[in-house]
């Protein structure tokens, strides 16, 4: 394997606000060499990236497309907070909000009642799904006007190959690349409240069905947040039947921050166990 810089950045150059992103295009030529080994990871889609120069340091299909499930759910926390909508508003789920086209499940029964805010954290940190659907559900101009926010968020980011139709992740439709999800991590990272959101190990919280009040408990989705061995500054996982175990991060391995980006990661851990062999690659690499 080889390092390959990219020689106009994926990064945002200096931020003049939190939330003013900046992606660039880029371009890739090979520079020195790693060394002969190999991480080996399983994920048919893998990248590694320098988040500090935008250095590439490893890709395994990163160009190609794939759906990319939950991780869809980056897109949406960035548009939810863009909009400026009130996250201290109350938000009822709704009959609609229940999934009818995977059937996944949820502890959030019909006419739950929470904050936006706490809306957004659990779709962030727990992957819920009638959470994400409500955000969309109750965005000004409902469903539709959010999905086309979300497409032009990815194209001012200039994800040129990604393209969304729903805020869950659900559908397969969802589709992006390694490179083009590197650009989202990036722009997500900007957001202190995504960074919070999703490397929250564990949330209770009080919630209203009806009028009565119930106590609902949630822990990460992605196992690594809850491990004392990793420092993880963001993260997002994803699955469904057509994608596989999906996961992005934004982490530090030997004092770099790095962006990591996994697709297509057939076994129940894959993702994850793909991600500690990356880290032990590097690792390894450094002692050479």
């Amino acid at each position: 394997m080889y390092f390959r810089r990219i020689t106009r950045s994926v990064f945002p150059a200096i931020l003049l606000s939190s939330l003013a992103v900046f992606i660039l295009m880029y371009d890739v030529v090979d520079v020195d060499a790693r060394g002969s080994s190999d991480p080996r990871l399983k994920s048919r889609v893998a990248i590694v990236v320098d988040q500090t120069n935008g250095e590439v340091i490893y890709e395994k299909n990163a160009s190609d497309l794939a759906p990319i499930a939950s991780i869809t759910k980056l897109m949406t926390a960035m548009v939810i907070i863009d909009s400026g909508v009130p996250l201290l508003e109350s938000m009822t789920i709704a009959k609609s909000d229940v999934d009818r086209y995977k059937g996944s499940r949820s502890k959030l029964s019909v006419g739950t009642t929470l904050l936006r805010a706490e809306v957004l954290k659990l779709a962030l940190m727990a992957s819920e799904n009638r959470a994400s659907a409500a955000l969309s559900r109750v965005f000004p101009g409902g469903k539709k006007a959010f999905v086309q926010a979300m497409n032009e968020k990815a194209k001012s980011l200039g994800m040129d190959q990604t393209v969304f139709v729903d805020s869950t992740g659900l559908r397969p439709g969802n589709v992006s690349s390694g490179l083009d999800l590197v650009k989202m991590v990036v722009a997500a990272y900007e957001y202190p409240l995504i960074r919070q959101y999703t490397t929250t190990s564990s949330f209770q919280l009080r919630a209203k069905i009806g009028g009565r009040s119930v106590t609902l408990e949630y822990v990460n989705s992605n196992r690594l947040v809850r491990s004392s061995r990793w420092e993880i500054g963001l993260s997002k996982t994803g699955y469904i039947s057509e994608s596989g175990r999906c996961l992005v991060m934004q982490t530090t391995i030997l004092g770099k921050p790095v962006i990591m980006v996994l697709l297509e990661s057939w076994g129940k851990l894959t993702a994850a166990g793909d991600a500690g062999r990356a880290r032990r690659w590097m690792e390894q690499a450094k002692k050479k």
